[in-house]
């Protein structure tokens, strides 16, 4: 699979997510909570993945798009802190819908930003080849991500 898409397939899987979440009741504790655990899965992946495979390739093949790399990551920083501190936060608690809130926002604008500016550029300077090498890698790496965000390079700067 091409790296671009199975990205984009993942930001499909939390968008996804995300709609179940603003669906669900306001008290819906139990269920706000096995989504957030699932949000908190799939984005440590899918940044783990982006951080050790994909922006690396990307910096390489389109040097010009290092800015984007470097604020993508920073937004990865950001949003890993989020995921740690929503996996220890109770679903009654009062912060808990408000920062799954901000977490969307934040999740939402790093993903228009990669679909509609970075993406485009990248899949002209990387080429099928390239892409579809980069996403078999990044398949195979989703095995060996971290359960925890915080391990997620970005989050330590």
């Amino acid at each position: 699979m091409d790296g671009i898409v199975l990205l984009k397939e993942d930001h499909k899987t939390v968008e996804k997510l995300f709609k179940e979440f603003e669906k669900a009741g306001d008290n819906a504790h139990a269920e706000k909570r096995k989504i957030a655990d699932r949000v908190i899965e799939e984005l440590t992946t899918h940044t783990w993945i982006e951080e050790k495979i994909f922006y690396p390739a990307a910096r390489e093949a389109a040097p010009d798009t290092k800015d984007q790399a470097l604020e993508s990551v920073e937004e990865h920083h950001v949003v890993l802190w989020m995921l740690s501190e929503l996996r220890d936060l109770d679903p009654s608690d009062e912060r808990f819908d408000a920062k799954m809130t901000v977490l969307m926002e934040n999740v939402r604008h790093h993903v228009e930003e990669e679909e509609k500016d970075w993406f485009p550029e990248l899949r002209k300077a990387m080429g099928r080849n390239r892409l579809t090498e980069l996403g078999e890698e990044m398949e195979a790496a989703k095995k060996k991500a971290p359960a925890s965000p915080l391990a997620v390079p970005s989050a330590e700067h």
